[in-house]
């Protein structure tokens, strides 16, 4: 049983260690970066090392792995993302143009309603001036990043401390998580372990899993447009698998866009019903291939749950609080099951 003393020196500990995290937040970016490659390399290192390939070497070869992969993102992806992005931003104007000289009129004429008093002019001027204005930020601001000693330093230290972390943390990595097993009393270390098990199995094919669903759905979808012809088919694929963590949204979101995309070029209909066949193809992968292979159906989040949520944490702390509240949701899911089958074992239950 735990004393009055022993829970107000955790407590005062808690307090302490959060204060701590609060004042060292603006330089723990790089190390929660380090540490999170390191946690999704692990297993990788782990495989490797067990081919009898020393922790060292297998630390090498994760690295060379991660730099191939970032090389082909900046200077591969990245690119030709870039360039179907300014093309699309080009082409907004010509939209405008099509529905209000094109568009309007011949839904005028088919519905027998008059729409002449539509009048985008206004609308696209306005965005056109954000575009303006936003382009002049974004300017301003990489201009004063330039001319800061300071935070062109803060960056490149960054860039050099992130991968001497993460390959630290990632040899040591063993080490370090049986070093925190050690201070857990031994009285609670069963069921300590068997949390922490869950939580690892839950993030790890949640992490890991997920991001290759999101990459492997991003490929799909974009060769899939490609394939059909759609101009901006890397933008749009791209997009549509980077926001499909959300169920059901990267297909809604792809959908829809892609099928503007293709209307707009191709002032068709068979080219939309192309679309459909190329996301729903994405989704009948999903479902059978991708997510039970990758992800599995141990997270156990309902999507109602998911969706929940990624608002809540968008809500309460903006971008990064999205980002992370599918893996906290996660670990929550798990601390409820097993606070479901402690009650459940308990005498309150049955009697």
């Amino acid at each position: 049983m735990i004393s009055d003393a022993q829970k107000w020196f955790l407590l005062a500990v808690l307090v302490v260690s959060g204060y701590l995290i609060y004042l060292l937040a603006p330089i723990l970016t790089p190390f929660m970066i380090s540490a999170l490659l390191a946690y999704l390399g692990d297993p990788v290192t782990d495989g490797l090392e067990a081919k009898k390939l020393s922790r060292t070497l297998a630390v090498v070869i994760v690295f060379f792995i991660m730099f191939i992969i970032l090389m082909v993102i900046l200077f591969i992806i990245f690119p030709l993302l870039e360039e179907q992005l300014s093309g699309l931003l080009q082409r907004i104007p010509e939209i405008f143009n099509y529905i209000q000289s094109s568009l309007i009129p011949s839904l005028s004429e088919r519905l027998a309603v008059d729409l002449s008093s539509i009048n985008l002019q206004g609308a696209r001027d306005s965005l056109s001036g954000h575009w303006q204005t936003l382009g002049n930020v974004v300017s301003k601001l990489m201009t004063k990043l330039s001319e800061s000693g300071q935070a062109v330093l803060l960056w490149v230290s960054n860039l050099i401390l992130i991968p001497i972390v993460t390959f630290y943390l990632l040899r040591d990595w063993d080490h370090l998580v049986a070093g925190i097993a050690e201070l857990i009393p031994r009285k609670y270390f069963a069921d300590v372990k068997t949390i922490a098990s869950e939580c690892d199995a839950v993030l790890a094919e949640f992490l890991r899993g997920q991001l290759l669903v999101m990459v492997a759905l991003g490929f799909i979808y974009s060769i899939g447009l490609w394939i059909v012809g759609i101009e901006f088919s890397l933008l749009i694929g791209m997009t549509s698998g980077l926001v499909s963590f959300m169920p059901y949204l990267g297909f809604i979101v792809g959908i829809i866009i892609a099928s503007i995309a293709a209307f707009m070029q191709f002032h068709d209909v068979i080219h939309i019903f192309y679309v459909l066949l190329v996301f729903g193809f994405g989704q009948a992968m999903e479902g059978m291939v991708l997510s039970p292979l990758l992800v599995g159906d141990r997270i156990g989040l309902h999507p109602v749950a998911v969706i929940f949520a990624v608002m809540a944490g968008a809500q309460l702390f903006g971008f990064v609080g999205m980002l992370l509240a599918l893996p906290i949701a996660a670990v929550i899911t798990v601390m409820l099951r097993y606070m479901h089958r402690q009650y459940i074992n308990s005498q309150v239950y049955s009697s």
